[in-house]
């Protein structure tokens, strides 16, 4: 039969300690438990109400948070009497505090932040280290004789007016006519649109239409 030797009494004492330690440690966990609530809310601009997306939300003196998604939303586990700190790029940081006499378990809020411009001074950058020595040089400057005919020509009224009627509509010139079709349906929505019979701009816009003789029919 195997023979165990007792344990010393110091021994028995460190472990006894560090069990009620243990157990203290546990105890005070459980209670701080009852001050953890889901804290969440939106995050909006002043002066439009829209939306802050990736704002930085963080507990101060604890470096926990989180940050808003694309709809300004967020949500993580806080505690009562927290002091939150909003911040976000272009605008100023803002601070709330948790209410410590909560009774719920969820607390939602709408922060506001404020835009923060800063007006910067003009800057006029020149090729020249003074505004005289580039006038000076402007002044002298000489263009040959064919460059001189050639801007003139490219900038006769008869050529530019010849092919802004000739040339057709760009990517941004399509995209405001269809923005502005899509924002005529929606205005006359849920009512008979205008009639263009009694419109004297559109009888106008036909006559000039027909003497010009875009009517006819085209030969091939």
């Amino acid at each position: 039969m195997p023979y165990f030797s007792p344990m010393p009494l110091k021994y028995f004492f460190s472990i006894a300690m560090l069990l009620c330690s243990v157990l203290v440690l546990g105890q005070d966990d459980t209670g701080n438990e009852d001050n953890v609530i889901q804290f969440s809310g939106i995050v909006v601009t002043g002066d439009s109400l829209r939306a802050v997306p990736f704002t930085n939300v963080v507990i101060a003196n604890k470096g926990l948070g989180t940050t808003t998604d694309y709809y300004g939303y967020f949500s993580f586990a806080a505690e009562l009497g927290d002091s939150i700190i909003f911040s976000s790029v272009g605008y100023k940081r803002s601070g709330f505090q948790i209410p410590d006499t909560l009774e719920g378990d969820k607390y939602s809020v709408v922060q506001v932040l404020n835009s923060d411009t800063v007006m910067l001074d003009e800057t006029v950058i020149y090729p020249w280290p003074s505004r005289e020595e580039f006038k000076d040089a402007f002044l002298a400057l000489n263009l040959p004789d064919d460059d001189i005919s050639r801007a003139e020509k490219n900038l006769d009224p008869d050529v530019l007016y010849r092919k802004m009627m000739n040339m057709p509509m760009d990517g941004l010139a399509n995209f405001k006519y269809n923005m502005q079709q899509k924002q005529k349906q929606l205005y006359y929505t849920g009512q008979a649109p205008p009639i263009q019979l009694l419109n004297p701009i559109a009888w106008a816009q036909f006559f000039k239409a027909w003497k010009e003789g875009k009517f006819k029919r085209q030969k091939r």
